[in-house]
């Protein structure tokens, strides 16, 4: 049974996508971090290229509509497999400063 309920569209696949697109943007994550550590109180001015740079790259992801139906069958997969054993299995994620 594919069908999703409101919650899984609207927040579990959303989760998902936020989590992969953070680590295919880790990059210019780390770029934004690093700036935002070196410069302090002034990075709301100094570190906007670097933030303007990160919002593109997530939002690309998020915009993207196979990318959305990637994150889809991979929460259908976690979904059915969770059904079957009863044990959530955890993303593995990047280690990350965010």
């Amino acid at each position: 049974n594919s069908k999703l309920r409101h919650v899984e569209k609207d927040v579990l696949i959303p989760q998902i996508m936020r989590e992969r697109a953070k680590e295919l943007c880790s990059d210019k994550v780390q770029a934004f971090t690093k700036c935002c550590q070196e410069t302090g109180l002034l990075m709301v001015v100094k570190c906007r290229q670097e933030n303007t740079a990160l919002k593109d790259c997530l939002v690309g992801y998020y915009s993207d509509p196979l990318f959305y139906e990637e994150c889809k069958t991979e929460y259908l997969k976690q979904r059915e497999e969770y059904r079957a054993t009863g044990i959530k299995k955890k993303r593995q994620t990047l280690t990350s400063n965010v």
